[in-house]
């Protein structure tokens, strides 16, 4: 027997569970599909930190009422919009407590393929009957989309993973483990590692690492006010236009916006990082990986500086915080047919003012969105504007 529905959403993160909230509030039918808060609560260190500050890491529901500093309100959690950073733990306790308000019939069904068919999508899944839906919003976050650079790809798991490999650090005490990136992912891992027991090692190709300064709008001058704006992506004027403006940015020349995605918001920790990692963890900066090899039971890399200097490096483990790229093709319940029909730009897919795909009642949310609607797509902060956005198409299409 095969049921049917308005909408399906896939993925039950930041994005997916909004965008539940939102079309209840507005009685669209759904489904809604995936494990809650899955980056969070199983490929996130315990004690790591949030990058965004509490005002910016807010979930959305139509009413804007239960914000992050509601619920630490409700729970006795301490919480300050921009003084006190966001603990891993508090914000996926957070994300539970909202998909046990605003969206309790979620299914924690894993969606093994998505088909075209003339009335919309069938979903097939690996243990029930399928689902036809008019509509099919994908929010998967940054699963599937782990990126490891070419030389470190190829190695086994046993001695290279990618820092989304690893929601606990613990099997890695007494072990040298070198850590690949220079970004708040790399520093956060390092800083746990070695309040952990292990011996980490930092390498990145910067020469300096960058820490978020602490925002605090009440204490700074009009002038500095004026020339970086607070905003939920990070201060500064050309974050405030991608946050003010996000349909404009699909307006920008391709290549521009490849480039913004690429650059804006460079590699950088947030400021409670600074003093955990700075005078304790060894750091190699100024280096790339110019070879890996496998000896034994360890990891021998080859670094070469700007300088054309070489440094010898050994550790048991390497983990490569190198970020996440978009890819379509990564996404295992996408069929090819259903790929090749979508209009992509480097692999992303290119989306209308509504986040509809060129695949009519096909939507991607969140990280697959950053080509097409900026930076603010990177972070959770960007589900308010997302799911009004969609929730306000579906409602005038019904």
């Amino acid at each position: 027997m095969i049921s049917s529905t308005e909408v399906a959403i896939i993925g039950a993160g930041p994005y997916g569970l909004s965008l539940a909230a939102h079309l209840k509030g507005v009685a669209i039918p759904f489904r809604i599909f995936g494990s809650p808060m899955d980056s969070w609560r199983k490929h996130m260190p315990p004690g790591m930190l949030l990058k965004s500050d509490g005002f910016a890491s807010n979930l959305s529901d139509p009413e804007g009422a239960f914000t992050l500093e509601r619920f630490c309100a409700q729970e006795g959690i301490e919480y300050h919009a921009t003084d006190l950073p966001v603990g891993l733990e508090c914000f996926t306790a957070y994300g539970l407590a909202f998909q046990k308000l605003f969206a309790p019939e979620l299914e924690e069904k894993k969606v093994t393929s998505v088909e075209c068919v003339s009335d919309g999508f069938r979903l097939m899944f690996e243990d029930q009957d399928p689902l036809t839906a008019r509509c099919v919003a994908v929010a998967v976050g940054i699963s599937h989309f782990a990126y490891l650079p070419p030389e470190l790809e190829h190695f086994p798991a046993e001695f290279v993973t990618h820092s989304f490999a690893h929601g606990n650090l613990r099997r890695f005490r007494g072990a040298r483990v070198a850590v690949i990136g220079g970004g708040a992912s790399a520093l956060d891992l390092a800083a746990l590692l070695h309040e952990q027991g292990a011996e980490a090692h930092l390498i990145a190709r910067q020469t300096k690492l960058a820490f978020q300064g602490r925002l605090a709008p009440g204490r700074r001058s009009l002038w500095k006010r004026l020339r970086q704006p607070a905003t939920g992506i990070g201060p500064g004027l050309k974050s405030l236009l991608y946050v003010k403006y996000p349909n404009l940015f699909r307006h920008l020349p391709r290549h521009v916006r490849v480039n913004v995605i690429k650059t804006h918001l460079g590699p950088a920790a947030g400021w409670p990082t600074r003093d955990r990692v700075i005078g304790r963890v060894p750091l190699s900066l100024g280096f790339r990986i110019d070879r890996v090899g496998i000896s034994g039971n360890q990891v021998n890399l080859g670094l070469a500086g700007a300088d054309g200097t070489v440094v010898e490096h050994v550790a048991d483990h390497v983990i490569a915080a190198t970020g996440y790229k978009v890819d379509l093709r990564r996404l295992p319940f996408l069929g090819e047919d259903v790929i090749a029909r979508v209009t992509c730009l480097q692999n992303a897919p290119v989306l209308s003012a509504n986040f509809e795909s060129s695949i009519a009642g096909l939507y991607f949310l969140g990280l697959a969105s950053a080509n097409s609607f900026g930076p603010m797509m990177r972070f959770a902060y960007g589900a308010d504007y997302t799911t009004r956005k969609i929730t306000r198409h579906l409602a005038g299409r019904k």
